[in-house]
């Protein structure tokens, strides 16, 4: 009984540090911009705190209408076109890059920023 509960507190003690990281995308992509800046975050303990460094990464390169677009666990993407954008987030790269391009719609959208945790 007490190495199980031994092993209860080391994996209580391991999980967290790794198990729950999130990561956020913000952008500053004002309708008819050429390139979107952005910020990305991955690797920090909550969605919140992704999407206040991510926040803070778009405004560090210069952008001023910066916005979290995207708060995910494991992946996720932004793209866009001179008119629209689209989000998109799962398990993948390949499963967030398509959602964004599905949401964004057009035949021009392109991912702007696409990463995993």
């Amino acid at each position: 009984m007490k190495s199980l509960s031994r092993l209860l507190v080391l994996v209580s003690l391991v999980l967290p540090l790794g198990a729950f990281a999130a990561g956020a995308i913000a952008v500053d992509d004002d309708e008819g911009d050429t390139s979107a800046g952005y910020g990305i975050v991955t690797g920090a303990d909550s969605r919140e705190a992704a999407a206040k460094e991510a926040l803070a990464e778009c405004r560090k390169s210069g952008n001023k209408g910066c916005k979290v677009v995207v708060r995910f666990d494991k992946c996720g993407a932004y793209a866009s076109s001179a008119k629209v954008f689209g989000i998109g987030y799962g398990s993948s790269l390949a499963a967030a890059r398509k959602m964004a391009l599905d949401e964004c719609g057009s035949g021009s959208c392109k991912i702007a920023v696409a990463e995993c945790e």
